[in-house]
């Protein structure tokens, strides 16, 4: 039986609702609306509200929506970082002092329009994210495990297992870095705001301040538990395929020998190409499992991606708390319980 204490109350279900931290606000996900919500120091809060498209047929299918669901949530993610940034003002309610757009931009936007611009410049946010991430997480590991392997002459195995450590290592090294920054405080602050928030609602309690300040900040559907996933599963997932193709193909081992180069840099492609979709999309899954269930399976998944929250969360103040309860309250379906996993 689940324990209750007093400053964090049992859930009495769980919901599909998500949401992202955002500057100086939130955006939160329901089953048919997302809405983002910012506090502006002149304005106080700015909303958007937008309607979701529903998923059907071959989009619905496991290990196919989770890439899905991961692509959308970036250009979404990004869509709503920018608007916030624009939305939320200066700090200490200082006047915003726009930069001059480039001739290119200039040139661009009058080219395609507005909304074609500002696509423009989401689809290049997404990409630039992408393999930023791509290279700092899974690239730069790949060759340290490339450069162990030729000083070592160990096996596949070996080399993945090490390239493995280093991914996990670099990611955690990222994040705490990431988290010290000042600005990222405040961002982290209002993550921890959406987790209190959604923890209030699947506990059943009327959403105001007061409650949602007792709750934890900590949840298991969080997005730095789901990298953190990704992170571990690839370990797994690359030592056991990459061991698997070498067996099937004979031609790799032949190509190992002759060329290590030529193989390394095939090898990286299957695994960007290939193997790191599965991983996303065997990620997802399991994410979603522990989302639905609780018992001491799902808290052993979810206890390594609970502690790192501890460092991309904070304990936020009563007027972001605000921010996450009217967001949460903007995606509510008309009918009760129609958002329960």
């Amino acid at each position: 039986m689940k324990r209750e204490t007093p400053s964090c109350p049992a859930e009495k279900f769980k919901t599909m609702i998500g949401g992202q931290a955002l500057i100086e606000g939130i955006m939160m996900r329901g089953p048919e609306k997302q809405a983002t919500v910012v506090r502006n120091p002149k304005e106080g809060l700015v909303e958007k509200v937008e309607p979701l498209k529903k998923k059907s047929g071959l989009l619905t299918w496991p290990l196919i929506r989770g890439v899905v669901n991961f692509s959308g949530s970036m250009i979404s993610g990004v869509k709503s970082l920018m608007w916030s940034a624009e939305n939320s003002g200066m700090e200490d309610g200082e006047e915003a002092v726009e930069a001059e757009p480039s001739k290119f931009d200039q040139w661009l936007e009058k080219k395609l329009g507005s909304e074609k611009f500002m696509s423009v410049v989401v689809t290049i946010s997404v990409i630039l994210g992408l393999g930023f991430s791509i290279l700092l997480f899974f690239l730069l590991p790949m060759l340290i495990g490339n450069l162990f392997q030729r000083l070592t002459n160990c096996g596949v195995v070996v080399q993945h297992l090490i390239e493995g450590f280093f991914r996990i290592v670099i990611f955690l090294i990222y994040m705490i870095l990431v988290s010290k920054l000042k600005d990222m405080k405040r961002v982290f602050s209002y993550h921890g705001a959406e987790h209190k928030t959604i923890r209030c609602y699947e506990a059943k309690l009327p959403l105001t301040v007061e409650n949602v300040r007792g709750m934890t900040r900590l949840h298991p559907r969080c997005g730095t538990s789901f990298l953190f996933v990704v992170m571990a599963l690839s370990i797994f997932l690359f030592t056991i395929l990459s061991a698997v193709l070498n067996a099937l193909i004979p031609g790799l081992t032949v190509l190992r020998d002759q060329s290590k180069i030529l193989y390394n840099l095939l090898m990286m492609g299957l695994k960007l190409v290939v193997m790191l979709p599965l991983v996303v999309s065997v990620s997802y899954e399991i994410n979603r499992f522990v989302g639905r269930h609780d018992n001491a399976f799902t808290r052993i998944l979810t206890a390594p991606g609970m502690w790192f929250q501890h460092f991309t969360t904070n304990e936020p103040d009563d007027s972001m708390i605000e921010v996450a309860i009217r967001a949460l309250e903007l995606v509510l379906p008309e009918q009760e319980g129609a958002d329960k996993w």
